[in-house]
């Protein structure tokens, strides 16, 4: 049952266009917007970013190209005086606007309710020492720390914790302002650094190497709770979310671990009494099920754009329904259309986001990767097998690469550190690293990287070795006859080196330059005739093959489809 008295409704968009921030909350937004429209409540948007959905017209019924700041959304609330305000859908901007103009007494003075995540359980995550007591009160671990107002009492906590630390600024997007440290002279710079951004830093003790993994977790204020999606960065602890490669669903953790790690986040979003969607942040220890909580995102993070796209589960359209007074069990999904919003997704694909950073169009900028968040834009991509996702993604990230494997020559000039001190081409780097002879235990030794992930990379090292053992192909194919050379390609070994590619998302390119036909013609022809070869031997798309089978065989076409899906 909705709020009756909730009859036009003030969004705080996601604000002008910066790295860490704006744009991957454009998605959030539109789709609360849509969840307002469809209960028929007035809906006013605050953004000064035009170059966002939710700012085209008709998606909101009035919008303010004004900052997302205290001051201009007063006076527009002061004209509109509506009646409840979203906060949780423009990123760390909108949230810290929020707060200040609660705190301030503004949304009070003119009786504008605050819908969803209560302002207090804002605060209580936002607020790093109390974010700490908070969890405490139920047994759940953070990372050890101290919140501190000046440089003086950052020096102070560092030296009672022991270096190395992490510096994390409150009420920031994005990483802003932290950093590792080692010593007190990278103390001292990151310090400076991270009271630029905020007037809280915590000093934590740093757990570099550690698993990051992240669950998506929906309450309602009936406290109905599920977790929509699991996430696990392809990086260890160190460098920020946002730059590294993130799988959906987890692939590393054992069954116990994610089962562990959901009943926390459960009860972690019960206990601060959050109201929509929220995204929690794990470090866990690879060598046991030891766990810390790194941060609690009580709003829609960029994670949830990449969850609702992975699972098709809508999170930020259930979180404003939910944020209107519905309960989970109210709600149907409004992408499948026949489950409820109470119903877990099940993903049995693999989906893979990778960062794109644009650091060629700055001068002077650090390459390095850290706590910090550099990349511009990300992709994401869908394959049965965590190889053919990635190598899909890695073709569209727009760096002119094909995969994993198979690219232009990429001049490394020291491959160990650059293991150790990850780059915006770290991904390139471990293929090299690979293809000339680093073993998987001794990546893991220099990055830390899961060994799971580094063998899955390293099969696809070996089914390129493979192919370019059979770089006779584009010889013989020359010479012979076609139905002598398809009696080469029908052999055993070569018809299951072919499936074997294309299953773990090899291009026909990718494949053509390897055998050697990119030698003897242009780069089209080359994907053009792996193309023709692999249809001579019925290596199409599966759905292809099922078009085929239903159309032979009529009656069975439902159980065909079904089986596929």
């Amino acid at each position: 049952m909705t709020d009756q008295n909730i009859k036009k409704v003030l969004l705080l968009g996601s604000g002008a266009l910066k790295i860490g921030q704006a744009g991957e909350f454009d998605y959030s937004g539109a789709q609360a917007l849509k969840a307002l429209k469809e209960e028929g409540v007035e809906s006013i948007l605050i953004n000064p970013n035009i170059a966002t959905v939710q700012t085209s017209q008709g998606v909101a019924d009035k919008v303010y190209f004004q900052p997302v700041k205290p001051e201009f959304v007063e006076r527009i609330i002061e004209k509109e005086r509506p009646d409840g305000i979203l906060l949780s859908f423009g990123g760390q901007t909108a949230l810290n606007c929020g707060v200040e103009l609660y705190q301030s007494g503004v949304l009070e003075k003119y009786g504008v309710k605050v819908l969803g995540t209560p302002v207090q359980a804002i605060i209580d995550t936002e607020d790093r020492d109390l974010f700490v007591k908070r969890l405490d009160e139920i047994g759940v671990k953070t990372i050890k720390s101290e919140a501190c107002s000046t440089v003086e009492e950052v020096q102070k906590a560092a030296k009672a914790l022991g270096f190395p630390v992490i510096l994390r600024a409150a009420y920031a997007l994005g990483g802003l302002g932290s950093g590792f440290c080692d010593n007190e002279e990278q103390l001292l710079t990151q310090a400076e650094e991270a009271f630029s951004f905020s007037p809280q830093v915590l000093v934590e003790k740093s757990l570099k190497g550690w698993k990051e993994i992240e669950y998506e977790v929906v309450r309602d204020r009936f406290d109905n709770c599920i977790t929509v999606c699991n996430m696990e960065n392809f990086d260890p602890l160190g460098i920020h979310t946002g730059e590294s490669i993130v799988v959906a669903p987890s692939q590393t953790l054992s069954n116990a671990e994610y089962h562990k790690l959901r009943a926390l986040a459960i009860k972690i979003i019960r206990h601060i009494g959050i109201v929509g969607e929220c995204n929690v942040q794990y470090a866990l220890d690879p060598q046991s099920e030891d766990y810390r909580v790194i941060e609690v995102n009580a709003r829609l993070s960029r994670s949830s754009a990449l969850a609702s796209k992975a699972t098709g589960y809508p999170l930020a359209f259930v979180a404003a329904k939910l944020g209107l007074g519905y309960g989970l069990f109210d709600l149907k999904n409004s992408v499948t259309k026949t489950t409820s919003a109470f119903f877990e997704p099940a993903l049995d694909y693999v989906v893979v986001k990778i960062p794109r950073w644009d650091l060629t169009k700055f001068h002077g900028v650090k390459r390095e990767l850290g706590s910090a968040m550099k990349s511009v834009g990300e992709v994401m991509a869908v394959g049965r097998t965590f190889e053919e996702a990635l190598q899909k993604g890695l073709r569209m990230i727009g760096q002119g690469m094909h995969g994993f494997v198979e690219n232009h020559e990429i001049k490394i000039t020291d491959i160990t550190k650059s293991l150790h001190e990850p780059t915006d081409m770290r991904i390139f780097v471990l293929a090299k690293a690979l293809q000339i002879g680093y073993s998987v235990d001794q990546i893991h030794e220099l990055t830390k990287i899961d060994r799971w992930f580094l063998q899955k990379l390293k099969h696809l090292v070996d089914i390129d070795l493979r192919l370019q053992e059979n770089r006779y192909f584009a010889e013989v194919s020359e010479y012979m006859d076609e139905s002598e050379f398809m009696e080469i390609l029908e052999t055993p070994e070569v018809a299951e080196l072919l499936h074997d590619a294309k299953v773990y998302g090899f291009s026909d390119f990718q494949i053509g330059r390897a055998v050697g036909l990119e030698e003897r013609m242009n780069m089209e022809e080359a994907g053009l005739t792996i193309r023709k070869w692999r249809k001579a031997l019925g290596l199409v798309p599966i759905v292809n093959q099922i078009d085929t089978l239903a159309a032979e065989y009529p009656a069975q076409t439902n159980y065909l489809y079904m089986s596929y899906l």
